[in-house]
């Protein structure tokens, strides 16, 4: 398939286009400036592809959880091109992009991805690694508090990953659960090349069904 993926969850910009097996990515980690950047990494990947948003299948949108202000600026843009091409969406958890990436990278069997949700919160997501090699959620993805994660045990710790930046802004959490993982990966951001990896086309929606995974009211 031709995609675009865009995700500005968190303070990466990140995005990639896929044009058959080529995949062309622009990535920066930059607080705050998703707006300014967004619009010429697209441009500037598309005409590096030499596509056009017509020549794209769907766009895959980094669906949060994460920075409601950030989660907002991938949504409409995605929604603005879809409506001009005429494509459908297809959403895609932020949460699981770091998962994939950390799979793509390491034989870990099990990860947990925390991301900053503020008020002493992470977003958190677990995952299973797949029969594919892809992210299986172990739970649904929720706030979580500075407490120890249940579903895990340390029995399989040596089998399992930390991911996410919310293990470093909350070192308190990150001691409570230090015997559950074997490492802390430096993989802290969704890369917009991992959502690509994610994207299933029976999941495309119209753009006006977008709903961000914003977790908290």
């Amino acid at each position: 398939m031709n995609l675009l993926a865009v995700d500005t969850s968190s303070i990466a910009c990140t995005i990639a286009v896929q044009i058959a097996d080529s995949v062309i990515e622009r990535h920066e980690e930059q607080p705050r400036e998703h707006t300014r950047l967004l619009m010429p990494m697209i441009r500037d990947a598309l005409q590096e592809a030499d596509a056009q948003l017509t020549d794209l299948d769907a766009i895959v949108l980094g669906n949060g959880p994460g920075s409601f202000i950030g989660m907002r600026i991938a949504a409409s843009v995605s929604q603005g091109l879809a409506y001009g091409a005429g494509l459908q969406i297809i959403p895609v958890s932020s949460l699981a992009a770091v998962a994939a990436e950390v799979f793509a990278t390491s034989n870990a069997a099990e990860v947990a991805v925390a991301q900053d949700a503020h008020m002493s919160e992470v977003y958190l997501g677990l995952f299973s690694r797949g029969k594919d090699g892809m992210p299986v959620p172990m739970a649904a993805e929720r706030l979580h508090r500075q407490g120890s994660i249940d579903e895990f045990s340390a029995d399989n710790a040596s089998q399992r990953i930390a991911a996410g930046e919310g293990w470093q802004h909350y070192p308190d959490l990150k001691t409570i659960n230090e015997s559950l993982f074997s490492e802390y990966s430096e993989v802290l951001y969704p890369h917009a090349k991992y959502l690509l990896s994610l994207a299933d086309p029976k999941a495309a929606i119209e753009p006006r069904d977008i709903s961000p995974s914003y977790l908290r009211q």
